[in-house]
């Protein structure tokens, strides 16, 4: 399978609405065409990094059409990359860098294009859809749902109000649904989707969507919640996991994590049923007591008062680390009302010790919380 523009026979129907700045499936078919051949880095790649949206989607459905590789990383923290991608390489792109600095990885199209019927069969998103991209594209995430609307023939926007389909990680679904009242589905990924960002969107009445993946995997699981309480394994993607940690086999992977490939996350499997944990580093160990981070943040995120929440772990003498907690408040409930419900709700071992309220946490660019960042922080 190649990627391709979709549309076809709907030249005259909008593919992109960026910006004030509107693009038929047309217009888009001849700025591909009309794109320069001739890459602009010496190991035969294209740059849509520094490029707006529109153009920048035009320069990879070029760069595919010509057989070349095409880079789309963010331009301040670029990743390094210590030899030239391989002849198979078409998307050179890299980890969100949520636990570190970003790592480079390349990609062949198969291994997105070939991922793109079984995701919409899932995702219910339909060439008539309007789909509003809510980050940067260098975050696989939003470049994943741009190529697939194209591709499927949909529309992609930057505008909530005309959008009828949206992918974003579930803090930023609570909040852009609000301005979306054509809305019809909701993609949840990036980071795990607690209950209570489901129970909030579901009342909203739009199918909602979680799929579980990584830069270095694509898609992995998905489900619709709703139908399902559990992810489900794609069809061709294999899993199984060692000392609790998960490990994929997979067809979507980028080059380099072919074979069994350790995703660094803790998991359970029940034949192609999976739940995951959250990052294997993000474990903190109380008192021999395993404490994952993300089920933390889960229960404080659902608590009143508070708009996002990280938890990491604090080295302790005796217990070896305990739970510190950083949240945004929303305003409402001051930081003492907050730790007595949080007492009222977790076990000893997850009930964070130390507790600091900023303003905003730090998120990379997709909006998935920099733990890393967060280390040193001043605790109350």
């Amino acid at each position: 399978m190649t990627l391709t523009l979709g549309g076809r026979g709907r030249d005259n129907s909008t593919a992109v609405a960026w910006a004030g700045r509107t693009l038929t499936y047309a217009d888009l078919e001849a700025a591909v065409e009309q794109w320069p051949h001739l890459p602009v880095h010496g190991d035969r790649s294209h740059d849509a990094s520094a490029l707006d949206l529109p153009d920048a989607l035009i320069c990879v459905f070029a760069a595919a059409r010509q057989g070349s590789a095409v880079r789309v990383e963010d331009p301040a923290t670029r990743p390094e990359r210590a030899e030239e991608p391989s002849p198979d390489a078409f998307l050179l792109v890299a980890t969100s860098g949520s636990t570190g600095r970003p790592k480079p990885l390349a990609r062949t199209v198969a291994s997105w294009v070939d991922s793109f019927p079984e995701f919409t069969d899932i995702s219910g998103i339909r060439p008539t859809d309007t789909v509003l991209i809510t980050g940067p594209l260098h975050a696989t995430m939003h470049l994943f749902a741009a190529v697939h609307a194209l591709w499927l023939g949909a529309c992609v926007t930057d505008d909530p109000a005309q959008a009828t389909a949206v992918h974003a990680v579930p803090a930023v679904l609570r909040d852009v649904l609000r301005q979306m009242p054509r809305a019809r589905v909701a993609v949840a990924a990036g980071a795990g989707l607690d209950d209570a960002a489901a129970q909030t969107i579901s009342a909203q009445e739009v199918r909602l969507v979680e799929y579980y993946g990584s830069a270095e995997l694509s898609l992995v699981a998905a489900r619709v919640v709703g139908e399902r309480t559990s992810l489900r394994l794609l069809r061709d993607v294999e899993a199984r996991t060692e000392d609790g940690y998960l490990f994929v086999r997979s067809p979507y992977a980028a080059l380099g994590a072919r074979g069994w490939f350790g995703v660094g996350d803790l998991a359970e499997l029940n034949g192609s049923e999976l739940l995951v944990h959250g990052r294997g580093d993000a474990a903190i160990n109380v008192g021999g007591t395993t404490v994952i981070a993300e089920d933390v943040e889960n229960i404080l995120t659902a608590l009143d008062g508070v708009r996002a929440a990280a938890a990491i772990g604090t080295p302790h003498a005796v217990l070896g680390e305990t739970v510190t907690a950083v949240v945004e408040l929303d305003g409402t409930r001051d930081l003492d009302l907050v730790r007595a419900d949080a007492r009222a709700v977790m076990a000893k071992e997850a009930l964070p010790r130390r507790w600091t309220v900023v303003q905003q946490l730090p998120r990379t660019s997709s909006g998935k919380i920099a733990r890393g960042a967060l280390q040193g922080t001043t605790l109350q």
